[in-house]
């Protein structure tokens, strides 16, 4: 009898009722309530329409407060079709409108024990039930299904959903972790979720508690081993990284060493202790595998990156790490890895030892080898055309930069190349040239590119409104080039030219930047503060703001070696600067020197 009911009730019995039901539901789409009630009442006498104009119908009663009847409605087709859930489910709610919550309470409680034993019912229940928005009751069903089959785990990723809209963090978090241990599989799947859920610093702490526990008490899951590197990574805590690394790598045994991945983070991330400790480490546990080479060649990147961090750069260490680089190339000559060491070779001749020549000499010979892959070319490309920027030939740097462009068309290094002929048309005061290459890089690039070709953008529109001639820009662009080149001194007394001649320009921030790099370079690191002081005084709005705090915070904690200024430094930082590109640093920097991270040597 069910069944025929169901199939006959699914369309009007008439041709009439039909347009009657049009007619009602255009009366109700615009907005005529009257009209629209009185058709829906007339209609509603036959069981028959109740598909058709049922969410339309109590919906209108619910919004003109008509309780009592929609009570009443509800009651007459739960009575005779009491085959949809939904209906049923309608009566709870029109107690929730009509404020009778603990009748509604009641209600739900008694309507989901009373389907308890039917687990696909109560995933139905829980389903409309948080589609009006009764999110309580929604958890509570699925809850009520886990009894009824014993099974802790079941309608997770519902559950966690249902969480996530109740702002329960925790046991939203529990959810998904119940989630990845029944499919490993999907792991990157709940990290990327997890990454936009947990935006907030101390719900990725709450994260990492517990993900401690669940290591202690599930040793043997590499689920939960793999989330707690993941973890401390989205911290940037890289020596907590490296510490669950390792300890993942000796219980897990892969053949990718999780290792030498967690180094590889630390020294794009500019964290050089950690991604030297990480490295070494492989090195070291691992020397005939084939982690070693690419360990062993990142050793020495990362101990390159602390050399260049200390001002000013000694000279004997760069000596060194060069021997290290051709001892490195001597004994693996033909593996790929021994050419990224010819490049970063080359470099510290051109930069740090003053042999310009024979880095040239080094990259044209890797760009010739055909055995070096198409991207380490263009690499070599690039960094060979910054070379004739320091010989002061410009004209073979856009050479190389355009080849590298049309190679690389569409890719990173393409716009990498096409960003350094920009800077170049830069250089010789071509602003315009420089801007229709910026405007392009601006839409089409990764964000580090794009963020470079829009502060250069800006700046050259931004002076060019001032001064249509654009003099100031123009020596303010040869002293870059000069700094490019390494001549210090002529590139300050252009600076001091801008101050003289045009006092309080608007790129006079821009001057004490630059010069409080220089100064750090020379190791002169009382003028370094003082000028990036004046920015923060004077320019503490400006887009150099936080980059010149951030600074002197960094000054303080590795050069100064003022630990407690540092600290409150990188605490005032995160009050004043909250969505700056250089917040989570500060944070994990300020976590840090407060000893957040338990067991982390000093740096």
């Amino acid at each position: 009898m069910l069944t025929c009911i169901t199939i006959c009730y699914s369309i009007p019995a008439r041709a009439q009722d039909r347009e009657e039901i049009q007619i009602a539901n255009e009366y109700f789409l615009k907005g005529d309530k009257k009209k629209a009630l009185a058709a829906y009442q007339d209609l509603s006498k036959n069981i028959l329409n109740i598909p058709a104009i049922h969410n339309n119908y109590l919906s209108l009663l619910i919004d003109l407060s008509m309780f009592r009847e929609a009570e009443s409605y509800v009651e007459k087709i739960v009575h005779k079709m009491d085959d949809r859930l939904s209906y049923k489910l309608d009566l709870g709610y029109v107690y929730v409108k009509a404020g009778e919550l603990p009748k509604a309470d009641k209600y739900f409680k008694n309507f989901i024990r009373s389907n308890a034993s039917d687990i696909y019912k109560l995933k139905a229940i829980s389903d409309y039930l948080a589609s009006k928005h009764q999110i309580d009751y929604a958890v509570l069903a699925l809850q009520e299904a886990r009894k009824t089959v014993g099974n802790s785990n079941l309608f997770t990723l519902e559950l966690a959903n249902l969480y996530r809209i109740q702002s329960k963090r925790d046991e939203m978090v529990q959810e998904y972790l119940n989630y990845v241990t029944q499919t490993p599989g999907n792991i990157s799947y709940v990290k990327n979720l997890l990454q936009v859920l947990l935006s907030k610093p101390e719900e990725l702490e709450t994260l990492e508690r517990l993900l401690y526990d669940k290591v202690q008490q599930a040793p043997d899951s590499e689920v939960f081993a793999d989330l707690l590197i993941w973890v401390n990574l989205q911290q940037k805590n890289f020596y907590g990284a490296y510490i669950q690394s390792r300890a993942y790598d000796k219980r897990f045994k892969k053949e990718n060493i999780k290792t030498l991945e967690i180094a590889q983070i630390a020294l794009n991330n500019k964290d050089y202790e950690n991604a030297d400790r990480s490295f070494s480490y492989v090195v070291k546990e691992y020397p005939n595998t084939e982690n070693y080479l690419p360990a062993r060649l990142g050793q020495i990147h990362a101990r390159e990156a602390k050399v260049k961090r200390k001002f000013p750069v000694n000279k004997d260490s760069v000596l060194y790490l060069v021997e290290e680089y051709k001892s490195f190339i001597k004994k693996y000559p033909d593996n790929p890895n021994s050419y990224e060491a010819s490049l970063s070779q080359a470099l510290l001749h051109a930069h740090y030892v003053d042999q310009k020549d024979t880095a040239i000499v080094e990259l044209q010979r890797l760009i010739s080898n055909p055995r070096i892959s198409t991207n380490l070319k263009a690499r070599a490309k690039l960094e060979l055309g910054d070379i004739y920027i320091l010989k002061e030939e410009p004209w073979e740097s856009a050479l190389l930069y355009s080849q590298v462009e049309k190679s690389q068309k569409d890719a990173p290094l393409g716009y990498e190349a096409k960003l350094r002929n920009a800077k170049l048309s830069y250089y010789r005061g071509d602003f315009k040239l420089a801007q229709e290459h910026l405007d392009i890089l601006k839409q089409a690039t990764t964000r580090e590119i794009a963020n470079d070709a829009m502060d250069l953008s800006i700046r050259i529109k931004e002076n060019m409104a001032m001064d249509t001639v654009g003099e100031a820009l123009k020596i303010f662009a040869a002293s870059e080039l000069d700094l490019a080149q390494n001549k210090t001194a002529a590139a300050l007394q252009k600076l001091n030219q801008i101050e003289t001649r045009f006092p309080g320009h608007s790129l006079t921030d821009d001057i004490y930047w630059i010069k409080a790099e220089i100064k750090l370079r020379e190791g002169n690191f009382t003028e370094a503060v003082a000028l990036l002081e004046k920015i923060d005084k004077e320019f503490g709005q400006d887009i150099l703001a936080d980059d010149a705090y951030f600074k002197l915070a960094e000054i303080n904690e590795q050069q100064l070696k003022n630990k407690d200024k540092a600290m409150e430094m990188y605490r005032t930082f995160l009050d004043r600067f909250p969505g700056s590109v250089y917040a989570a640093e500060a944070r994990k920097r300020y976590r840090q020197l407060r000893g957040d991270f338990a067991g982390q040597p000093n740096q």
